[in-house]
């Protein structure tokens, strides 16, 4: 009878522990549920290395997430919906790049604000968009052009 109390308080500490470290994981998480700020969207020919909670930076600074990827069907290309924070102002000629924090590093939306007086709304679309760099593709064509041009001086 004694084992069958202990090893219900061991049960109830257990899950009191599991309780308390699920609720220290959603805190710490900073999980953005796309409420309270404004809603964007923005159109790309490549969102490699970009993925739905990828975040959103200018100079540096996470100001919103990415809350879906879809692809246009009419004209194939990537369509990114971005939640921003409430404080944020977005001049409508505002560019936005996917670009990496290092060589190796996660991709994220970098904004670059325009100099326009009008500001996006809720539900605006960013015009001036480019799209990832493939570095593997980079690294190719250099390799492959300085050969191709060596060769041409062997002629």
């Amino acid at each position: 009878m004694s084992s069958n109390i202990v090893e219900t308080v061991i049960g109830a500490v257990v899950l009191a522990f599991a309780t308390i470290f699920l609720v220290f994981a959603y805190r710490t998480a900073d999980v953005n549920t796309g409420s309270g700020g404004i809603n964007l969207s923005a159109s790309f020919d490549n969102v490699d290395g970009l993925s739905v909670g990828s975040d959103v930076r200018m100079s540096g600074i996470k100001v919103g997430a990415v809350t879906s990827q879809t692809l246009d069907p009419k004209n194939y290309r990537a369509v990114l919906k971005i939640s921003l924070d409430e404080s944020i102002d977005l001049p409508d000629d505002s560019s936005a790049k996917i670009t990496s924090s290092s060589l190796l590093g996660n991709n994220y939306l970098q904004l670059t604000p325009g100099g326009s007086e009008d500001m996006l709304k809720d539900g605006g679309t960013i015009s001036y968009t480019q799209g990832a760099v493939n570095i593997q593709d980079l690294i190719a064509q250099a390799i492959f052009s300085s050969s191709s041009s060596s060769g041409d001086k062997k002629k």
